[in-house]
């Protein structure tokens, strides 16, 4: 999908973002963190989206991507609702495809979660890790979920490792 650059600050994040350190090679986007001055911040990054390029409701969604690996870093693929520009997070909605939180141990472990609204912020999700001694930026990964109108199922590798059931009911509890 096109994508395009996003800058500004969100959630407190240590780092700037900067258009040169996302960069398209042999077909793979590779983005970049770097330790340097930028932005009153003490690193770089880079941040894209698509937004407004499409909209959709139920299917399925594949990423394929190699992980970062080390502590601080926290690389994750998600989608907000497209009604953001106007109700914003998280009454909009947030399906977070993969996340992960760098460091040691941490680095072998895969998050899907749903964000979303209820008087205030709410937010379930489930969590794979790979066996010992695997870490998510050792090898490319597909990271999937499917959407239905009665639930949201998480992959790793085509292989389930969490689903949410998205009726009215759930989603108010």
């Amino acid at each position: 999908a096109e994508c395009n650059f996003e800058s500004g600050p969100r959630n407190d994040e240590l780092q700037h973002y900067k258009p040169e350190n996302a960069t398209v090679r042999d077909g793979y986007l590779i983005i970049t963190a770097k330790k340097e001055d930028a932005g009153g911040k003490k690193y770089t990054s880079a941040r894209l989206t698509t937004q407004n390029k499409r909209t959709f409701q139920y299917g399925r969604v594949d990423i394929r991507a190699l992980m970062p690996k080390g502590q601080g870093l926290f690389p994750a693929l998600w989608m907000l609702g497209a009604a953001h520009g106007t109700v914003r997070w998280p009454k909009c909605g947030e399906i977070d495809i993969m996340e992960t939180i760098g460091g040691g141990e941490r680095d072998n472990v895969c998050y899907g979660t749903l964000h979303w609204d209820r008087g205030g912020h709410v937010y379930l999700g489930g969590n794979v890790a790979l066996p010992a001694g695997r870490l998510l930026g050792d090898e490319f990964h597909v990271f999937s979920i499917i959407w239905t109108p009665q639930e949201i199922t998480w992959y790793l590798d085509d292989v389930r490792y969490y689903a949410m059931d998205i009726t009215p009911a759930e989603m108010s509890a």
